[in-house]
Formats: C-alpha cells, structure tokens, sequence
C-alpha cells in the first residue's frame, strides 16, 4: 500500500521525441500552487535525459490505452525531481526497536487524536465494519499510522514523483507501473492533475495508497462517482482500507491479537523485542502485514486500535536499551537537554537524529568528545 513502507519500497527517435515535445511541455514550467511551498529539490528541474525518457514512455502509455489528451494535461507542469531521488537512495534499514517503534506509533498524542477522530467520524466507520467485517478502530489506526489522520497526506506531484523515480531505473519496472497506474486514475476523472499529490514515493491520501493500489481497491463509499482518497472527507479512504484488508482475507470478528501475561502461551506468539512483552497473533495480524509486511507496523496498528478503542498501555515493560537506559531515563535526558538549551525536538523517548546531536552539542559544550551517545553518566551530569 503505503511505498513510505519499506515493503513497497520496498527505456527513442528524434522524431518520436520532437512529436511529444510539441505535444506537451516536458520541460519544467511555472511550479502549481501545490508545488510552491516544497522544497527545491522537489520541484521539477531540468533534465534532457528525463525528457528523452518521457518522450519513449508515452508511446508504451499510449499502447497501454492511455490516451493522448491525458498524458499532454498530466506532464504539462511536471518535471524530474531530483529530491524524490536524495530520498530513495537514502532509505535506511529499518533497526528501531518495537519499543521505539511503538512510542511513535501508539504515541499519547496519536491516541488522543485517534479518539477524536473515531469519535468524529464514528458513523461512517461503523457503517465501513457493517459493511466489510473490519474493524472500525482497526481502520482508524491505520489511518493514523499512515497520514496521522489526513495531516500529512503529502503534497509531492503523483506523476513527477513516479516518473522521476521510473526514469531512474532502481526500482523502474514497478515505478512504471505506478506511473501508467496513475495516468489511469487521471483519465477515469477521479482527481485532477492538479490535487493528484502524494509522498515522494507515489503514495497518496488519508491511507497513502499506491496507484496500482487504488486501482485495485479504492471504493466510492460517499457515491458521488469519484474515488476521492485525497479529499477532506475521509470517508473514500477509509472505505477502501476497509477493502483492502477484506478482499486480502480479513475475518470478521477476530481481533489481531493481544499481549500475552506473564507464563502465558498461544499457539501463535510473537516477541520482537527480547525481554520485550510478548503477543499472541491471528489470521487478521497477517492480514494487516498485507499492508505493510513488517511485524512492528502490524502490532503498531493492532495496539493503537486498542488504545483508541479505550484499553490501557501495554503491562509488560521493555528492558533498558544497550545504554542501559529506559525509557523514562531517555524522556528524562531529553527534557534535560531540552531545558539546557539543547532542542532535542520533543521528549518521547526516542533518541533519533536531533537528540543525538543535542547529546553531542551538550557533550562538546562541556569537554566530551561529541559521540553522540547517552549513557547513565551523561543523564546525571544533567541533574
């Protein structure tokens, strides 16, 4: 679904290139409105070969049914995006930690939004679990995870960001398909060019569907003939998660799974964090690992569904990290840091990027070699 995910992310004659030339501009022209508050590097930039590229590409788009008039309005104001780019090659390998992992995803700040949003929109999502057997508070979740509820859709260019990433050629075949994908989507009329955005990636809407995707199942729930995941209104988007997990073999009435207590065992169980609390799983975590195949992700959604739900936080406490820190000793050096001028950009116990350079800035400031690095000494030297 989402290519934010790792699971998803996971080749002309000079006549054929003067045709689309006159055609359709494939030169960056004067950025949309949508195009203007990103970045530099995500705005389109001129690339020859990338035209060159494009020229080859509408003649298999238009073998492929894409007609004429939809690939001149789609890349009248696209271009290469040398951002989208930065960013694919700069995935890392995914190492956080359930725990980390969980402090974001099933944050308190992400509950109580998800409560207020289930709460909002509580009639459409009960009448999506009537419907397709999922869930409400499984849909919600997903929801939050993947957009923090319609927040950050993303405003990238569906058809720049696709194009730019299939002219690359790391992952061409599949970005192709996205691409011809999205074409189809612009010519079946349910979204203009111009609000056809998404992430770097091509993702897009309130549950960050790739194009192949929505293709495949995005539902007009609200039945005003478009499949409108990108709108205010959540409703198309919720819809078709809802569709998503069902037609992917979700089963009403089965829960996720749950955490297991102390000497408790399942048939099924899972403990991605050694020392860390243990679940047992069903047939719907996989379900939701369709989504996105990642066991953290699944327990992500499962365990932020019970909270907006209204269940309490896990009972089983992880242990400290390598550092010999919990998670209370990160928040505590966080907030330290914080206080002492160094802006580690929130305290959730999580020392990504800007804590570690807090650390290092705060390591420097008082002799210490800027590691970057926390340890027991460093968090009482904050005292």
């Amino acid at each position: 679904m989402s290519v934010s995910r790792r699971n998803f992310v996971l080749g002309l004659s000079s006549l054929t290139l003067t045709a689309c030339q006159n055609a359709t501009s494939i030169r960056p022209g004067t950025p949309t409105s949508a195009q203007t508050g990103l970045s530099a590097d995500l705005r389109p930039q001129p690339n020859p070969d990338y035209n060159l590229w494009v020229a080859n590409f509408r003649q298999r788009a238009l073998s492929q049914g894409i007609k004429e008039t939809t690939l001149n309005s789609a890349f009248r104001q696209t271009g290469y995006l040398p951002g989208v780019i930065t960013r694919d090659r700069n995935q890392t390998e995914f190492t956080r930690t359930l725990e980390d992992y969980l402090s974001i995803a099933a944050s308190d700040t992400r509950i109580a939004k998800g409560r207020a949003a289930y709460s909002q929109y509580a009639s459409t999502l009960n009448r999506l679990e009537r419907s397709y057997g999922v869930h409400a508070s499984i849909i919600c979740a997903i929801w939050g995870l993947e957009s923090f509820y319609g927040e950050r859709k993303g405003d990238i260019p569906v058809i720049s960001a696709t194009s730019t990433l299939a002219f690359d050629g790391r992952r061409g075949s599949f970005y192709e398909k996205q691409l011809i994908a999205a074409l189809k989507i612009l010519q079946n009329g349910d979204i203009p060019v111009s609000q056809m955005t998404g992430s770097w990636a091509g993702a897009m809407g309130h549950t960050q569907f790739i194009p192949t995707s929505y293709l495949a199942f995005a539902v007009d729930f609200t039945g005003d003939g478009r499949r409108d995941i990108w709108s205010d209104d959540p409703s198309d988007a919720l819809a078709s998660t809802a569709a998503y997990l069902q037609k992917n073999g979700w089963t009403a009435g089965m829960s996720w799974g749950r955490e297991l207590r102390p000497n408790e065992t399942a048939s099924r169980e899972l403990q991605p964090q050694p020392g860390g609390p243990r679940f047992a799983i069903t047939r719907n975590f996989d379900v939701i690992k369709r989504y996105n195949n990642s066991d953290s992700y699944a327990i992500g959604v499962g365990h932020l569904a019970d909270r907006i739900a209204g269940a309490g936080p896990l009972s089983t406490p992880f242990p400290p990290d390598k550092y010999g820190l919990t998670k209370d000793d990160r928040i505590a050096l966080q907030t330290r840091l914080t206080a002492r001028g160094f802006d580690t950009g929130g305290a959730d116990g999580v020392l990504g990027p800007k804590s570690r350079k807090a650390i290092s800035d705060y390591q420097r400031s008082i002799g210490l070699a800027p590691t970057g690095e926390p340890s027991q000494q460093l968090l009482a030297s904050l005292s």
